[in-house]
């Protein structure tokens, strides 16, 4: 801490200085920084984490050809599908921001994290834009496969779906912080609570099958799952129709995701100090 030097009495007296103001924008690069290093040490754990996707697209691709009108091209599906995929990968990473909570907690490195002055919104979102940056390079590697089975990339229309699903990711990860603290004492519950929703929203979202034969129940959850709009806007926006009405409607829903899941987690993290 710097000091500033007084005279007082004609003697010189050194009171401390205000400490310099700090930037959340800063302290969210250096979360986002220290999250990231040990993925830039090992870079074929992003490569890896690919293969339940490449499953997904290998396997479900050849049934979906079946099930969606059945006079699609295979380039066709392949548009409705990929941005899907993009999604759940997205999903998958955003929703396990909390085990990597769990194991700083049980190493003592999240106390260390919290006695520092950065602020506390910096932790959650740092963190979030971690697996964004992982998502960006898994959609290169996964857009750059599925190109010469058909897939049109439309470069303006995939920008913003990346940017639409990092918004959606810092909210759905930081609902993934709060619920790592709530259970921090019976860990075992993050992933009975994760599994539990991941897979009901991923099926009522549309973004394996379609849901337009399905019940009206499930067609009626489908509606209420904030989840079902990104997919959609994604498919749209990936398609390079910029200005369709499920683009509004898919910003508005990770708008909201993220607006509720940055109020749930930084709570949690101050009433957890």
């Amino acid at each position: 801490m710097s000091t500033t030097t007084l005279t007082q009495v004609g003697t010189p007296v050194e009171v401390p200085s205000a400490p310099p103001r700090r930037s959340v924008v800063g302290d969210t690069l250096i979360v986002l920084t220290r999250e990231l290093r040990p993925t830039l040490h090992d870079p074929f754990s992003v490569v890896f984490s690919l293969i339940q996707p490449i499953f997904f697209l290998a396997l479900f691709g050849p049934l979906l050809a079946g099930n969606l009108g059945g006079g699609l091209s295979d380039g066709e599906v392949w548009q409705w599908f990929v941005p899907a995929i993009l999604v759940m990968i997205s999903l998958f990473g955003s929703t396990t921001v909390g085990s990597n909570l769990l194991f700083e907690m049980q190493t003592g490195a999240h106390e260390r994290m919290l006695v520092t002055p950065l602020a506390r919104s910096s932790l959650l979102v740092g963190r979030a834009l971690k697996e964004i940056v992982t998502l960006v390079a898994q959609a290169v590697v996964i857009v750059l496969v599925m190109l010469p089975f058909g897939f049109r990339l439309h470069p303006g229309g995939a920008l913003l779906g990346l940017v639409l699903l990092a918004v959606l990711g810092v909210g759905i990860s930081a609902v993934s912080y709060a619920l790592a603290l709530a259970v921090r004492n019976q860990d075992w519950m993050f992933w009975v609570v994760q599994q539990t929703v991941l897979f009901p929203l991923m099926i009522l979202s549309g973004m394996l099958l379609p849901l337009d034969g399905g019940p009206g129940w499930m067609r009626a959850l489908a509606r209420a799952n904030p989840l079902s709009y990104v997919v959609e806007a994604e498919r749209a926006l990936f398609a390079g129709d910029l200005t369709a009405a499920p683009v509004l409607w898919g910003f508005v829903a990770a708008a909201l995701t993220a607006a509720v899941g940055l109020a749930v987690g930084i709570r949690s993290m101050r009433r957890g100090d």
